[in-house]
């Protein structure tokens, strides 16, 4: 008798509700690490590998976009050092990880207003999309200096610059011009940490998301908690106003 293994079932569960795109807010790199009398660059540095650990569950579980946060508008108040070393675990995260990923199939993009980033940011995130564009695996779509309401202004902007009407605005156009506009709304977000807001992130693209706050700090978030969170949004019911 053949024996069903838990990823089986989490796959099943997968295919069933037609969970296709998980966002996540990885909320608790610092926190974790002042609990263990840690640097916060250590903290950041476990959450890469988190980062590393989630991706790899949704490629076994069959979900076929992931998009995370990594830098917000807002972060840029942060104290200068602890910025200049994120900018600098990004472009050493993308330069050591973006072969692998290629490798195991993923699809590297970024959302936010990169023009902002340190140019030798935007030069590594360009090649990282460059190289992974023809991937047909997981789509990891990773936020890099975004805030929600800044992506709607932008979107705005293009619109109003493209002479449309107002009686000819509607949410698809203004969908189409949101960064994500690639990628369908997220089904799930989970947001690590325990904290109970949205944080200026996807926030037209979540109107009917499930959520899901777990206590777990994000160095904390493995495959595991990836189930965990699969099998409560199959407890669900999602009714879409209905």
């Amino acid at each position: 008798m053949q024996t069903i293994t838990q990823d089986e079932n989490i796959i099943d569960i997968v295919k069933k509700t037609n969970l296709q795109h998980i966002a996540i807010i990885m909320d608790g790199n610092r926190r974790w690490a002042k609990l263990r009398n840690l640097p916060t660059a250590m903290g950041h540095k476990k959450g890469v590998d988190a980062l590393k650990n989630t991706l790899r569950a949704c490629n076994d579980f069959g979900i076929k976009y992931l998009t995370v946060y990594a830098f917000s508008t807002e972060n840029w108040n942060r104290k200068q050092e602890e910025v200049e070393f994120l900018m600098d675990l990004f472009c050493k995260t993308l330069e050591n990880e973006t072969k692998e990923m290629h490798d195991n199939n993923v699809m590297i993009d970024f959302i936010g207003d990169l023009e902002k980033l340190p140019e030798k940011l935007q030069n590594i995130l360009n090649k990282s999309k460059e190289l992974t564009k023809n991937n047909t695996g997981v789509k990891l779509q990773i936020a890099f200096n975004y805030g929600s309401r800044d992506e709607i202004v932008h979107a705005i902007q293009r619109i109003i610059k493209k002479n449309i009407a107002p009686e000819d605005i509607t949410e698809d156009l203004i969908s189409s011009e949101l960064y994500t506009s690639n990628t369908p709304d997220p089904d799930l977000l989970i947001r690590t940490g325990g904290e109970m807001r949205i944080s200026n992130y996807l926030l037209w693209q979540i109107a009917y998301s499930e959520l899901y706050i777990t206590d777990k700090f994000w160095p904390e978030f493995d495959k595991t908690a990836l189930q965990e969170a699969v099998v409560e949004f199959n407890n669900r019911q999602r009714r879409f106003g209905a």
